[in-house]
């Protein structure tokens, strides 16, 4: 699949008065064209700020080193103008975020705010085209009465409706790169289905590469055709969905997997939580990240860290049970004849 998207040795830190704190240290990954890729992790992974140094989008305070590269159909966007940033936000890539109250304008009715979308990136329309554009948009998205919907304002909008807007915003200029932000969290099960199918429904009749940024990989599981796993500011594993639930190749992976309820499960099981807390990532460890919390560490994690290496073909992960030399025992959960 020929990539959209190429992040190589991607490092974020921010600069605080408690000092520099390393979110982001090295990730690398791309995403096809017209993929869904899933990138999984609990808050402070570092997953939103790889989403945000895509666009443009971080804080005053963040640096993005030496060395890393955010490549867009073979444009570098590190380093680029912004007025070339404007020009590619909302036109090439759109975004959509957790909480689409904060991102829509209070005092303007939201089919206005979207047909701002358009205006602003085609000179040439005139606004009832714009306008005639955003009911077909919100026809599309599924939004009743589109008409009357046109003068509402976001306070008149229940949370799901709102995030319905927020895409028809998102797709209004036709994206190739769509990034979702943990669009769902705030919602119900109902309305978090309901707006996963129109995700990839949409998807296919547009062939727009979507990034689907989330903490739960139950979410991924009905939406994503690849999943990145990141921890630590780092990313621990990387596979086809398929692949990830039935083969994971890391002990945070598998973690996350764990702490997924089950319909069919017995009801007095309790689910297994993650022991123990994410990193500080002002003093960010020498060696594996998760080491601190794994039931399976040994000496060397905590000293060094593993390489991502090679598992199956389009399957890779970060860690040392992996290595050809580690102990095949019954603390490995991923042990192999040797």
């Amino acid at each position: 699949m020929e990539p959209i998207l190429n992040i190589d040795n991607l490092k974020v830190s921010f600069m605080t008065s408690n000092g520099e704190v390393q979110a982001v240290r090295g990730v690398s990954f791309s995403v096809g064209k017209g993929e869904i890729l899933g990138i999984v992790g609990e808050s402070g992974s570092g997953k939103s700020v790889t989403s945000m140094s895509i666009l443009h989008l971080l804080a005053d305070t963040a640096r993005i080193k030496e060395g890393s590269s955010i490549r867009f159909d073979g444009e570098e966007l590190i380093g680029a103008a912004r007025k070339r940033m404007r020009e590619i936000r909302g036109e090439k890539i759109s975004m959509i975020f957790q909480d689409p109250m904060s991102s829509l304008n209070p005092l303007i009715p939201v089919g206005k705010q979207v047909a701002e979308m358009l205006l602003e990136h085609h000179k040439d329309i005139s606004g009832e085209e714009a306008k005639k554009a955003v009911l077909e948009l919100f026809a599309k998205v599924r939004i009743p009465e589109p008409e009357k919907r046109y003068k509402c304002y976001p306070h008149e909008f229940s949370g799901g409706m709102r995030q319905r807007v927020m895409i028809a915003m998102a797709l209004a200029n036709k994206p190739e790169l769509l990034i979702a932000d943990e669009p769902t969290t705030a919602l119900d099960v109902t309305i978090q289905d309901q707006i996963l199918r129109q995700l990839r429904e949409l998807e296919k009749e547009y062939g727009t590469s979507i990034i689907f940024i989330t903490h739960d990989l139950g979410v991924v599981a009905e939406l994503c055709d690849r999943v990145i796993v990141m921890y630590g500011g780092l990313v621990m594993e990387e596979a086809p969905i398929d692949e990830i639930f039935e083969h994971p190749s890391h002990p945070y992976t598998m973690g996350l997997l764990n702490s997924i309820p089950d319909m069919e499960q017995d009801k007095a099981v309790r689910l297994k939580p993650i022991p123990g807390s994410p990193p500080d990532m002002t003093n960010p460890p020498a060696g594996c990240p998760f080491a601190p919390r794994c039931p399976y560490a040994r000496k060397l994690c905590g000293a060094k860290l593993p390489e991502f290496i090679r598992v199956e073909e389009g399957h890779s992960s970060r860690c040392f049970l992996l290595y050809p030399d580690a102990p095949a025992d019954e603390n490995n959960p991923f042990r192999r004849e040797v």
